[in-house]
């Protein structure tokens, strides 16, 4: 979160300083299309910023959990509950850097989409 949040502010300030060096480059001591490419640029970048911040994805959870928006399970993997069956435990774990948790990946070996579970 704190990532997303930076990444969002200095994407607005890249913006706005690109958009102040396009309306000041008309009458400021450097040309006018220097300051218009230079701002553009900063505008572009700041935007991008911007979308990869909101659009990132949180962390190990499944698309649908995404869409569904369902709350963020330990770890930020999917929630307690019950799992589709169709996804079975593979021999893949690791620990998760951030939180410590023990994190198993499950598999649906037909799609190979991947889902990520705390465990115990």
């Amino acid at each position: 979160m704190i990532v997303r949040g930076l990444l969002l502010v200095v994407g607005l300030l890249l913006s706005v300083g690109g958009l102040v060096a396009i309306t000041a480059g008309a009458g400021g001591s450097i040309s006018a299309p220097d300051a218009a490419l230079a701002g553009l640029w900063a505008v572009a970048i700041g935007g991008l910023l911007m979308i990869v911040a909101v659009l990132e994805r949180t962390r190990y959870r499944s698309q649908a959990a995404e869409q569904a928006n369902d709350p963020i399970g330990p770890g930020g993997g999917e929630t307690i509950g019950p799992v589709d069956p169709r996804f079975q435990p593979t021999d893949e774990v690791f620990v998760d850097p951030a939180t410590g948790l023990k994190m198993r990946v499950l598999l649906d070996r037909r799609t190979g989409e991947r889902r990520y579970v705390a465990e115990g």
